[in-house]
């Protein structure tokens, strides 16, 4: 848990109130982690951590429905929430050409994810999760050697 969090997080799929401990798990007590399907493993980090995350896929009550995108982290600044950026070609129809876009995308980072800026993730679509969070960070593939984070690269 993160500093700023004071009060008492349970898993809600979870009893913690047991007086005698469930088979040989005596060290560990009991964690609700499940597969979010669609061929994404879980994390080490979530079976074996701590955190209590509502809007995590793998430990929370959120699904992934939709559409699945990749980009790249633009910034972590806010908690559990990254911005990724998206870069794609418009076609022009007076010129025959092709326009450099991008879009900004926030989702929603797992702790169980440790994401630098630069790194290249790829989203999954669940329900709203704030007013700008509609995605959740699934995978993260692989960080970028160089450093701009505003150049417009393919991933």
């Amino acid at each position: 848990m993160e500093l700023g969090e004071k009060a008492f997080h349970k898993q809600p799929t979870v009893f913690v109130g047991r007086k005698k401990p469930l088979g040989r798990r005596h060290g560990r007590g009991l964690r609700f982690v499940r597969n979010v399907g669609l061929g994404f493993k879980t994390p080490a980090a979530a079976i074996e951590g701590t955190y209590v995350d509502q809007k995590d896929p793998f430990v929370g009550g959120v699904s992934i429905r939709g559409r699945i995108l990749k980009g790249v982290v633009v910034s972590t600044k806010q908690n559990r929430t990254v911005v990724v950026r998206r870069n794609y070609l418009a076609f022009v129809k007076k010129y025959k050409r092709y326009e450099k876009r991008h879009t900004n995308i926030s989702a929603h980072c797992s702790p169980c994810f440790r994401v630098n800026e630069g790194d290249i993730v790829v989203l999954g679509e669940c329900r709203p999760l704030a007013k700008t969070v509609s995605f959740n960070v699934l995978k993260i593939e692989k960080s970028t050697e160089e450093k701009q984070s505003k150049g417009f690269r393919a991933f």
